[in-house]
Protein backbone atom coordinates (compact mmCIF):
# COMPACT_ATOMS: atom_id res chain seq x y z
CA UNK A 1 0.00 0.00 0.00
CA UNK A 2 1.27 3.45 -0.87
CA UNK A 3 0.21 6.64 0.85
CA UNK A 4 0.91 10.26 0.03
CA UNK A 5 1.38 12.98 2.60
CA UNK A 6 2.87 16.46 2.60
CA UNK A 7 3.77 16.73 6.27
CA UNK A 8 1.66 19.90 6.75
CA UNK A 9 -1.92 21.03 7.08
CA UNK A 10 -3.57 22.80 4.18
CA UNK A 11 -2.72 26.49 4.15
CA UNK A 12 0.03 26.13 6.73
CA UNK A 13 2.98 26.49 4.35
CA UNK A 14 3.22 27.56 0.69
CA UNK A 15 4.31 24.91 -1.83
CA UNK A 16 8.01 24.62 -2.57
CA UNK A 17 9.03 26.25 -5.84
CA UNK A 18 10.68 23.97 -8.42
CA UNK A 19 13.16 26.63 -9.61
CA UNK A 20 13.71 24.91 -12.94
CA UNK A 21 16.04 27.74 -13.97
CA UNK A 22 18.72 26.67 -11.50
CA UNK A 23 20.18 23.27 -10.60
CA UNK A 24 18.57 21.20 -7.87
CA UNK A 25 20.79 18.59 -6.16
CA UNK A 26 18.31 15.73 -6.63
CA UNK A 27 17.90 16.48 -10.32
CA UNK A 28 21.67 16.91 -10.87
CA UNK A 29 22.14 13.54 -9.18
CA UNK A 30 19.52 12.08 -11.51
CA UNK A 31 21.40 13.52 -14.49
CA UNK A 32 24.66 11.98 -13.26
CA UNK A 33 22.89 8.62 -13.03
CA UNK A 34 21.68 9.00 -16.63
CA UNK A 35 18.07 9.68 -15.65
CA UNK A 36 15.53 11.82 -17.48
CA UNK A 37 13.90 13.73 -14.61
CA UNK A 38 16.01 16.86 -14.89
CA UNK A 39 16.15 20.21 -16.67
CA UNK A 40 18.78 22.08 -18.73
CA UNK A 41 20.17 23.85 -15.64
CA UNK A 42 20.60 20.49 -13.92
CA UNK A 43 22.29 18.93 -16.94
CA UNK A 44 24.62 21.91 -17.26
CA UNK A 45 25.60 21.60 -13.58
CA UNK A 46 26.18 17.86 -14.07
CA UNK A 47 28.35 18.59 -17.11
CA UNK A 48 30.44 21.10 -15.15
CA UNK A 49 30.74 18.66 -12.25
CA UNK A 50 32.01 15.91 -14.56
CA UNK A 51 34.52 18.30 -16.12
CA UNK A 52 35.91 19.08 -12.68
CA UNK A 53 35.56 15.58 -11.22
CA UNK A 54 35.44 12.84 -13.89
CA UNK A 55 34.50 10.24 -11.26
CA UNK A 56 31.29 12.12 -10.33
CA UNK A 57 28.93 9.80 -12.24
CA UNK A 58 30.62 6.72 -10.83
CA UNK A 59 30.43 8.28 -7.37
CA UNK A 60 26.65 8.62 -7.78
CA UNK A 61 26.41 4.97 -8.83
CA UNK A 62 28.55 3.86 -5.89
CA UNK A 63 26.29 5.83 -3.56
CA UNK A 64 23.28 3.91 -4.87
CA UNK A 65 25.13 0.62 -4.45
CA UNK A 66 26.04 1.61 -0.87
CA UNK A 67 22.36 2.22 -0.16
CA UNK A 68 21.45 -1.23 -1.50
CA UNK A 69 24.07 -2.96 0.66
CA UNK A 70 23.23 -0.93 3.77
CA UNK A 71 19.52 -1.73 3.45
CA UNK A 72 20.23 -5.42 2.91
CA UNK A 73 22.39 -5.41 6.04
CA UNK A 74 19.74 -3.58 8.06
CA UNK A 75 16.97 -5.99 7.07
CA UNK A 76 18.86 -9.29 6.96
CA UNK A 77 21.30 -8.88 9.84
CA UNK A 78 19.91 -6.10 12.05
CA UNK A 79 16.26 -7.13 11.70
CA UNK A 80 15.05 -3.64 10.81
CA UNK A 81 11.76 -3.38 8.89
CA UNK A 82 11.05 0.36 9.21
CA UNK A 83 12.88 3.04 7.26
CA UNK A 84 12.80 6.84 7.23
CA UNK A 85 14.60 8.04 4.09
CA UNK A 86 15.13 11.81 4.15
CA UNK A 87 16.32 13.49 0.97
CA UNK A 88 15.05 10.57 -1.06
CA UNK A 89 15.81 12.12 -4.44
CA UNK A 90 14.47 11.17 -7.86
CA UNK A 91 13.35 7.50 -7.77
CA UNK A 92 15.76 5.10 -9.46
CA UNK A 93 14.83 1.42 -9.35
CA UNK A 94 15.59 -0.59 -7.32
CA UNK A 95 14.88 1.98 -4.64
CA UNK A 96 15.04 1.56 -0.89
CA UNK A 97 11.60 0.02 -0.36
CA UNK A 98 12.16 -2.45 -3.21
CA UNK A 99 15.39 -3.69 -1.65
CA UNK A 100 13.87 -3.96 1.83
CA UNK A 101 10.58 -5.53 0.76
CA UNK A 102 12.27 -8.10 -1.45
CA UNK A 103 13.79 -9.49 1.75
CA UNK A 104 11.00 -8.64 4.22
CA UNK A 105 7.72 -7.93 2.38
CA UNK A 106 6.15 -6.29 5.46
CA UNK A 107 8.81 -3.54 5.56
CA UNK A 108 7.52 0.02 5.82
CA UNK A 109 9.26 3.02 4.29
CA UNK A 110 8.62 6.76 4.53
CA UNK A 111 10.29 8.89 1.85
CA UNK A 112 10.87 12.59 2.60
CA UNK A 113 11.97 15.34 0.23
CA UNK A 114 11.39 19.07 -0.08
CA UNK A 115 11.02 19.06 -3.88
CA UNK A 116 7.51 18.59 -5.28
CA UNK A 117 8.83 16.93 -8.44
CA UNK A 118 10.62 14.30 -6.34
CA UNK A 119 7.45 13.52 -4.41
CA UNK A 120 5.36 13.42 -7.59
CA UNK A 121 7.66 10.86 -9.15
CA UNK A 122 7.80 8.92 -5.89
CA UNK A 123 4.03 8.56 -5.86
CA UNK A 124 3.96 7.53 -9.49
CA UNK A 125 6.86 5.08 -9.45
CA UNK A 126 6.93 3.60 -5.96
CA UNK A 127 4.62 0.62 -5.62
CA UNK A 128 4.80 -1.04 -2.25
CA UNK A 129 4.63 -4.79 -1.77
CA UNK A 130 1.01 -5.61 -0.76
CA UNK A 131 2.20 -6.72 2.67
CA UNK A 132 4.26 -3.58 3.26
CA UNK A 133 3.65 0.13 3.03
CA UNK A 134 5.26 3.28 1.66
CA UNK A 135 4.43 6.93 2.33
CA UNK A 136 5.74 10.20 0.91
CA UNK A 137 6.13 13.50 2.75
CA UNK A 138 7.04 16.92 1.40
CA UNK A 139 9.06 18.41 4.24
CA UNK A 140 12.34 20.14 5.03
CA UNK A 141 15.24 18.34 6.71
CA UNK A 142 16.07 21.65 8.39
CA UNK A 143 12.83 21.22 10.38
CA UNK A 144 13.25 17.66 11.68
CA UNK A 145 10.39 17.70 14.17
CA UNK A 146 7.89 18.56 11.43
CA UNK A 147 9.00 15.36 9.70
CA UNK A 148 8.58 13.19 12.78
CA UNK A 149 5.16 14.70 13.56
CA UNK A 150 3.86 14.36 9.99
CA UNK A 151 0.57 12.41 10.02
CA UNK A 152 1.67 10.24 7.08
CA UNK A 153 4.78 9.18 8.99
CA UNK A 154 2.90 8.43 12.18
CA UNK A 155 0.36 6.34 10.26
CA UNK A 156 3.13 4.36 8.57
CA UNK A 157 5.90 3.86 11.14
CA UNK A 158 5.73 2.68 14.74
CA UNK A 159 7.96 5.15 16.57
CA UNK A 160 8.18 2.84 19.58
CA UNK A 161 10.07 0.24 17.52
CA UNK A 162 13.54 0.53 15.92
CA UNK A 163 13.75 2.55 12.71
CA UNK A 164 16.58 2.99 10.23
CA UNK A 165 17.15 6.67 9.44
CA UNK A 166 18.85 7.03 6.05
CA UNK A 167 20.52 10.31 5.07
CA UNK A 168 22.23 9.47 1.80
CA UNK A 169 24.20 12.21 0.02
CA UNK A 170 21.89 14.87 1.44
CA UNK A 171 23.57 16.53 4.43
CA UNK A 172 26.22 18.27 2.34
CA UNK A 173 23.42 20.13 0.52
CA UNK A 174 21.87 21.79 3.58
CA UNK A 175 21.77 25.61 3.28
CA UNK A 176 24.32 27.66 5.13
CA UNK A 177 23.21 28.90 8.53
CA UNK A 178 21.81 25.56 9.74
CA UNK A 179 23.48 23.42 12.39
CA UNK A 180 23.63 20.13 10.51
CA UNK A 181 24.93 18.21 13.52
CA UNK A 182 22.07 19.46 15.69
CA UNK A 183 19.54 18.42 13.03
CA UNK A 184 20.90 14.87 12.81
CA UNK A 185 21.22 14.62 16.58
CA UNK A 186 17.60 15.69 17.07
CA UNK A 187 16.35 13.09 14.60
CA UNK A 188 18.40 10.33 16.25
CA UNK A 189 17.29 11.44 19.73
CA UNK A 190 13.65 10.91 18.77
CA UNK A 191 14.25 7.33 17.60
CA UNK A 192 14.07 4.39 20.03
CA UNK A 193 17.01 2.32 21.19
CA UNK A 194 18.06 -0.23 18.58
CA UNK A 195 17.48 2.19 15.70
CA UNK A 196 20.15 2.82 13.07
CA UNK A 197 21.63 5.73 11.15
CA UNK A 198 22.89 5.08 7.61
CA UNK A 199 24.65 8.06 6.10
CA UNK A 200 26.79 9.04 3.12
CA UNK A 201 28.49 12.40 2.77
CA UNK A 202 30.73 14.23 0.30
CA UNK A 203 34.29 14.77 1.49
CA UNK A 204 37.04 17.22 0.68
CA UNK A 205 39.69 14.73 1.80
CA UNK A 206 39.75 13.46 -1.79
CA UNK A 207 40.22 15.79 -4.79
CA UNK A 208 39.95 18.88 -2.52
CA UNK A 209 40.61 21.41 -5.30
CA UNK A 210 37.99 19.84 -7.58
CA UNK A 211 35.47 19.71 -4.72
CA UNK A 212 36.09 23.40 -3.96
CA UNK A 213 35.50 24.34 -7.61
CA UNK A 214 32.33 22.21 -7.76
CA UNK A 215 31.04 23.93 -4.61
CA UNK A 216 31.68 27.28 -6.31
CA UNK A 217 29.63 26.18 -9.35
CA UNK A 218 26.64 25.37 -7.16
CA UNK A 219 27.10 28.45 -4.99
CA UNK A 220 26.90 30.65 -8.08
CA UNK A 221 23.54 28.99 -8.84
CA UNK A 222 22.14 29.51 -5.35
CA UNK A 223 22.84 26.04 -3.92
CA UNK A 224 25.17 25.04 -1.10
CA UNK A 225 27.62 22.13 -1.25
CA UNK A 226 29.53 21.65 2.00
CA UNK A 227 32.01 18.78 1.79
CA UNK A 228 33.46 17.59 5.10
CA UNK A 229 36.58 15.81 6.31
CA UNK A 230 36.51 12.28 7.71
CA UNK A 231 36.70 13.66 11.25
CA UNK A 232 33.79 16.00 10.56
CA UNK A 233 31.65 13.21 9.10
CA UNK A 234 32.42 10.97 12.10
CA UNK A 235 30.85 13.59 14.37
CA UNK A 236 27.42 12.65 12.98
CA UNK A 237 27.87 9.26 14.67
CA UNK A 238 28.71 10.56 18.15
CA UNK A 239 27.29 8.24 20.84
CA UNK A 240 26.36 5.63 18.21
CA UNK A 241 27.91 2.20 17.63
CA UNK A 242 29.50 2.00 14.18
CA UNK A 243 28.91 -1.20 12.24
CA UNK A 244 32.06 -2.75 10.74
CA UNK A 245 33.98 -1.56 8.74
CA UNK A 246 33.07 1.82 10.21
CA UNK A 247 33.33 5.02 8.19
CA UNK A 248 34.91 4.35 4.81
CA UNK A 249 34.68 5.31 1.15
CA UNK A 250 31.23 4.15 0.03
CA UNK A 251 32.50 1.55 -2.43
CA UNK A 252 34.53 -0.07 0.34
CA UNK A 253 31.62 -0.53 2.76
CA UNK A 254 30.91 -4.27 2.67
CA UNK A 255 31.29 -4.64 -1.12
CA UNK A 256 29.81 -7.72 -2.75
CA UNK A 257 29.58 -9.31 -6.18
CA UNK A 258 26.31 -7.52 -6.98
CA UNK A 259 27.90 -4.08 -6.93
CA UNK A 260 30.00 -2.09 -9.33
CA UNK A 261 33.52 -3.43 -8.93
CA UNK A 262 34.97 -1.83 -5.81
CA UNK A 263 38.33 -1.45 -7.55
CA UNK A 264 36.90 0.36 -10.59
CA UNK A 265 38.28 3.46 -8.89
CA UNK A 266 40.70 3.33 -6.00
CA UNK A 267 39.34 3.81 -2.50
CA UNK A 268 40.91 7.26 -2.41
CA UNK A 269 39.27 8.49 -5.62
CA UNK A 270 35.59 8.42 -4.66
CA UNK A 271 34.94 11.58 -2.60
CA UNK A 272 32.06 10.13 -0.60
CA UNK A 273 32.15 8.53 2.85
CA UNK A 274 29.53 6.12 4.13
CA UNK A 275 28.73 4.30 7.37
CA UNK A 276 25.97 2.60 9.34
CA UNK A 277 25.64 2.87 13.11
CA UNK A 278 23.31 1.61 15.85
CA UNK A 279 21.73 3.68 18.61
CA UNK A 280 22.38 1.87 21.94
Amino acid sequence: MAEAGDGRRAGQRPPVELHMDRPHPARVYDALLGGSTNYPADREAAKKTLALLPSAALTARHNRAFMHRAVRYLVEEAGICQFLDIGSGIPTSPNLHEVAQEIAPTSRVVYVDNDRIVLTHSRNLHTSHPQGRTAYIQADLCDPISILKAPALQRTLDLSRPIALTLLAVLHWLPAGHDTYAIVNRLVQELPSGSYLALSHATNDIEPEAMARIAAVFRASGATLRARSRHEVLRFFDRLELVEPGLTAVQSWRPDHVDIRADAFGAHEIPLYGAVARKP
